[in-house]
């Protein structure tokens, strides 16, 4: 009892009237939640069970991972196109180009 009326000297030195109360009981409240036991979890399956599923979330997973491969080489194809690009100073305008007309 003598630590609850020195948090509730505390908040009222901080805080104005009623909110002290208040804001003693929300502390209190959590508090004691956070003490409480939590009741036994039931165990979630999160990866199947039978063989034929496992196989089938392997192979989406192979092809998931080919298809971050390929997309990171065709990536790097164009960065190399960009960069052969600026070199040649293709991407440069030419004053004396000649206009079709």
């Amino acid at each position: 009892m003598r630590r609850l009326s020195s948090v509730k000297g505390f908040l009222s030195r901080v805080f104005p009237g009623r909110l002290v109360l208040l804001i003693a009981a929300l502390l209190l409240l959590s508090g004691t939640a956070a003490a409480a036991p939590a009741p036994p979890a039931e165990k979630i399956a999160v990866f199947p069970t039978a063989p034929y599923y496992i196989y089938i979330v392997y192979e989406s997973l192979i092809i998931f991972w080919i298809a971050i491969l390929g997309l990171l080489v065709i990536i790097h194809m164009k960065l190399r196109e960009i960069e052969r690009v600026q070199e040649m100073g293709v991407d440069k305008e030419d004053q004396d180009a000649p206009l079709l007309q």
